[in-house]
């Protein structure tokens, strides 16, 4: 039985994709390197090792830590501009806290998360949030994820995970969890194999969808 559902945050959540790719063309512009929406998309979103793939690819003179670093330093300022939520999260959310208890596991550093949080007004709705420093290995690792279920005191089995990426799925299957697709335009074509099931809206999560998987 499904005790638990866990969300990613970036592009099921918070509209925040384009914001990250915008903060990465910054910095990556000075270096002379334009990355277009279609590269960012299948070397950032999908595989999450973006900065690995430019520094590789552009003989860029800093290493990939230092990339994430300078990226996030305007992504900061790009937060502060103002944030979308995700179309249907915040229903979801208030939807499926009557029968769920609720985590939020992502990739994002804790600053981030809570500015992004902070702004949609949805923290309270959450039982758990892991952000990137509560856990070792990121996406595709199973880490993230395991640490909610314990944070939450739930076997993996008990929890069903909604991601919009390959690398998400990838995630939720390794921890043992129920995975479910929600892709957007940017990850449509993303490969989900192994995922429970794949929604078209968010609106469509429901606690008589969730029965029909545990």
């Amino acid at each position: 039985m499904i005790r638990a559902v866990l969300f990613d945050l970036d592009g099921v959540l918070a509209d925040t994709e384009r914001l990250q790719w915008a903060a990465y063309r910054r910095i990556l512009a000075a270096f002379g390197v334009e990355v277009g929406l279609e590269e960012y998309r299948r070397h950032w979103i999908a595989t999450g090792q973006g900065p690995e793939y430019a520094c590789r690819t552009y003989a860029l003179p800093l290493g990939p830590d230092e990339l994430r670093t300078e990226k996030a330093r305007v992504y900061n300022g790009l937060l502060q501009q103002g944030i979308a939520a995700c179309p249907g999260a915040a229903a979801a959310l208030v939807r499926l806290r009557a029968t769920h208890r609720l985590a939020l596991v992502t990739n994002t550093a804790r600053a981030e998360v809570a500015m992004i949080l902070d702004q949609l007004g949805i923290a309270s709705l959450l039982d758990v949030t892991i952000a990137r420093e509560d856990y070792r290995e990121p996406k595709p690792a199973p880490d993230g994820y395991l640490a909610a279920a314990a944070a939450l005191g739930l076997t993996p089995r008990a929890c069903a995970v909604v991601e919009d990426t390959e690398r998400g799925v990838r995630a939720a299957v390794a921890a043992g969890m129920w995975a479910i697709a929600m892709p957007n335009e940017l990850t449509v074509d993303n490969d989900f194999t192994g995922c429970a099931r794949r929604l078209a809206h968010l609106d469509e999560l429901t606690a008589e969808l969730l029965e029909t998987l545990g």
